[in-house]
């Protein structure tokens, strides 16, 4: 059976134990997104992390597997709406996905609400098919651990 086509919208809510400012800076500080950014088993090296928050602007970096350094996802997003603290939107390329061929193409909108002290971060993702869905859930979540560790330093 074929999988279903590539309607589905990814929708993850978090709340991090971190002021705003400091879970929006992680998702934006080239240091910070090398240290966390990627699911368990894939790393990110900090020289190929760039980014440009601004409208118009960028982020770009390459998860590669511990395993198999010559497995690459390259990532490069451009950023449609920025709100220091609050919002970041962009449409983003990511190549390299295991069982997806060639480059796939799609939005993503991150908020990010004060939650006295604490983030309640909503992500916002697609479109997807609903295996490539289940995918990248279980690769946030699991990079999100590691937010987690790095936010409590």
């Amino acid at each position: 059976m074929a999988d279903s086509p590539a309607t589905n919208e990814l929708v993850i809510t978090r709340i991090f134990n971190a002021p705003r400012e400091l879970v929006y800076r992680a998702f934006v500080d080239p240091d910070q997104i090398a240290q966390w950014f990627g699911p368990v088993g894939f790393s990110v090296p900090r020289d190929t992390v760039e980014v440009d928050a601004r409208v118009g602007g960028y982020q770009r970096l390459v998860m590669v597997s511990d395993d198999d350094p010559t497995m690459r996802s390259p990532v490069n997003a451009t950023f449609t709406e920025v709100v220091e603290n609050e919002l970041l939107v962009g449409t983003e390329e990511v190549e390299g996905i295991p069982g997806f061929e060639g480059i796939a193409q799609m939005y993503m909108r991150l908020e990010f609400h004060d939650e006295g002290g604490k983030t309640r971060l909503v992500l916002r993702q697609g479109p997807f098919t609903e295996k490539m869905e289940n995918m990248t859930r279980e690769g946030w979540s699991s990079s999100f651990t590691k937010l987690d560790a790095l936010l409590a330093h």
